[in-house]
């Protein structure tokens, strides 16, 4: 496999690829000093995959022999474990996948003259059939048919590698099929409903299988692929300030198992991307050590090193994002809009998302095929019941925060609004998508995202128990080009109900004259322009993140501001957030303003104007924001009788207007 690219690779070793050779030799050297287990483990043994590819791309690039005697050393662990996989699923998931794919390449990069050839041809035919057959058997039920998530991906390439390794042509119809139909049903905008940390486990696997599909049977499939296309667009505006750490929508282990320099390489590459050329030179020369000691990702970054010399392109020159990436974005799919004031450590950006489970391409389709075909094909586990949440970064510190990772998930783990206490329906497990109606979808409307500016309206009421009555629900964000966040919350009922807004920080919350959420160098203020009763909570979730590894346990603590409207059949919830330094913080600007039609609020230096139920909103021209800069919740500069405008809102700032028309495509 890759014969042509191995002999362009050998020839610039110690010129043009000397950087990633380094790479790949000192996590060879790595290998020797590390004792392969003579047992299967409890925990997951995918290491062994790309360790084997590691030690074998390195003795095919320079016949070294002890690169080879390395290998056989690795190779002869895996090939003596009765099965690959231990607690979850043995020989049929995860495990085998990603040992089929790395022992596929390493028997062929190490030759027929190898001294456990024959044995390792014959545990991959074993491995192989029986990962064959399960797939087979499982078809509509479980990763088989799963074609938006991780599992299909890994399980389907290893099974790919080794039917091209040994041959078996079934095995590599199977896998070409499957992935005809995934990138057909992948949304093409490129977000991933299973968020950034397992984008950087699950996606490099499907540029694993274009890349082997078009060295092994000359099929180019890139262009065929949009989701590949952009979805370095998409991970790109969920890198937090800085580039280093990312927003944890979804499952995430933490915050900085984000990248990976080889799925950079290749999406550069594959689209001639230079912002992820340049992206994948950062984190390699700044921010990979951080990741790979601080991940919670296994096996994590070191063992891509083969991956990122096989797919290095040096022809293509880095682009720096801070120069050309938009400082907002909007992706349809997944319901996800982002916005910041700027590319740079002191930044300021927020991500707010609403959609169906699995984002609107997944939710459609899988239900048609279940429908039709009386299958189960969503397994959107990753997915959290977020819809209306988002996440505030500043200053290099994450303010209102996501829980990561968690087993049961809950809504109110999110900075959501509860209603008598309660989340969203059919919550409090792992997959709270699965079995529930086609109806209960989450949508963002009304968005307008652009030059550092956001406006969305997530329309959460199908979300909770029908019992509660709900009959609107619905957020709206705006962010100003300053970095501040307008939240406004409109809410009903059938009959009175608590409606209680939550805000999650990292650190406790400072409760007195102000509110604040503080975190390192940032802080922001929160200011509620409704009377709320307030209280502190402090909340707890626990998870596995792995299904291997039963016994391994990720725990969050949060402290949540919990600030409630009591017995009410509607309210409406006008908060403001402003962030600041925290070693130098600038005092709280935001006041509510009276206004004739919608809300209003003014900051210093912006007014941020929204639509009533009228859908009108005030005219900008007849207001007065030159009232006291001190005015607290519940206070007003003045009233403003003025006519109103139809538009969904209107932000001003010193240098711009900026106006929101009503009824934007969704």
């Amino acid at each position: 496999m890759y014969e042509q690219r191995i002999d362009v690779l050998r020839a610039g070793l110690d010129g043009r690829y000397a950087a990633q050779w380094r790479r790949l030799r000192e996590q060879c050297d790595w290998y020797r000093t590390q004792t392969p287990p003579v047992e299967h483990p409890s925990a997951s043994i995918t290491y062994f995959g790309p360790a084997a590819a590691n030690l074998a791309l390195a003795y095919r690039l320079t016949g070294n022999e002890g690169y080879r005697a390395e290998a056989a050393r690795w190779i002869s662990a895996a090939i003596g474990f009765p099965h690959w996989g231990k607690a979850h699923l043995p020989d049929h998931d995860l495990d085998a996948g990603w040992l089929l794919h790395g022992l596929s390449l390493a028997s062929t990069w190490l030759g027929d003259d190898f001294e456990l050839a024959d044995e390792l041809r014959a545990k991959l035919e074993l491995q192989g059939s029986r990962l064959y057959k399960f797939a087979v058997e499982t078809e509509g039920t479980w990763w088989s048919s799963s074609y938006w998530q991780n599992h299909n991906w890994i399980c389907y390439t290893g099974l790919a590698a080794a039917g091209y390794a040994l041959g078996r042509t079934e095995w590599t119809d199977r896998a070409r099929t499957n992935f005809e139909t995934v990138i057909g049903l992948l949304p093409a905008d490129g977000s991933d409903m299973e968020g950034v940390v397992y984008w950087r486990y699950g996606v490099p696997w499907l540029a694993t299988y274009l890349d082997l599909l078009q060295d092994q049977e000359a099929l180019d499939w890139w262009d065929r692929c949009p989701f590949l296309a952009n979805t370095f667009s998409y991970r790109l505006q969920q890198c937090a300030p800085g580039f280093e750490e990312n927003i944890d929508h979804g499952d995430c282990h933490d915050r900085r198992s984000g990248h990976s320099v080889a799925l950079y390489r290749k999406l550069a590459a594959a689209y001639r991307i230079g912002e992820a050329q340049w992206l994948a030179d950062l984190v390699s020369g700044h921010f990979f050590w951080r990741e790979a000691y601080a991940s919670g990702v296994k096996p994590g970054v070191m063992p891509e090193a083969y991956l990122e010399l096989l797919w290095y392109d040096d022809t293509l020159p880095p682009v720096d994002p801070a120069k050309s990436a938009p400082l907002s974005a909007y992706f349809p799919d997944l319901g996800l809009v982002t916005a910041r004031t700027g590319w740079d450590d002191e930044a300021t950006m927020v991500s707010f998302k609403a959609a169906p489970g699995g984002g609107h391409q997944a939710w459609e389709t899988s239900h048609q095929l279940d429908r039709e075909r009386g299958w189960d094909t969503l397994s959107a586990g990753h997915h959290h019941p977020d819809s209306g949440s988002f996440v505030l970064t500043s200053r290099g510190a994450f303010l209102a925060v996501d829980e990561g990772y968690s087993n049961r998930k809950r809504a109110g783990d999110h900075n959501l609004i509860l209603v008598d206490g309660l989340g969203y329906a059919d919550e409090d497990r792992y997959h709270v998508y699965k079995g529930i109606p086609y109806e209960r979808q989450a949508r963002m409307v009304d968005v307008l995202a652009a030059d550092g500016m956001a406006h969305a309206t997530a329309q959460l009421a199908a979300m909770y128990p029908p019992e509660l009555g709900i009959t609107r629900l619905d957020r709206t964000l705006v962010f100003t080009p300053a970095g501040r966040i307008v939240l406004l919350d409109r809410c009903a009922a059938d009959s009175p109900r608590d409606w209680t807004l939550l805000l999650h920080a990292d650190w406790p919350i400072e409760y007195g004259d102000e509110i604040a959420l503080r975190s390192g160098s940032a802080q922001a203020w929160v200011r509620l322009h409704t009377p709320l009763d307030v209280e502190a909570a402090v909340t707890e979730v626990e998870a596995n993140p792995t299904s291997s590894t039963p016994s391994l346990k990720l725990t969050r603590t949060m402290h949540t501001l919990r600030a409630t409207a009591r017995q009410s059949r509607a309210v409406t919830l006008l908060t403001t957030i402003e962030p600041t330094s925290s070693l130098h913080p600038s005092p709280p600007t935001a006041r509510r303003l009276e206004v004739a039609h919608g809300y209003g609020i003014a900051f210093e230096g912006e007014t941020v104007l929204l639509a009533g139920d009228d859908g009108l909103v005030a005219d900008p021209q007849a207001i007065r924001t030159d009232g006291p800069a001190t005015a607290g919740a519940g206070d007003h500069p003045g009233p403003a009788n003025c006519d109103g405008l139809r538009l969904r809102a209107i932000l001003q700032t010193p240098n711009r207007h900026i106006t929101v028309p009503p009824d934007l495509p969704r």
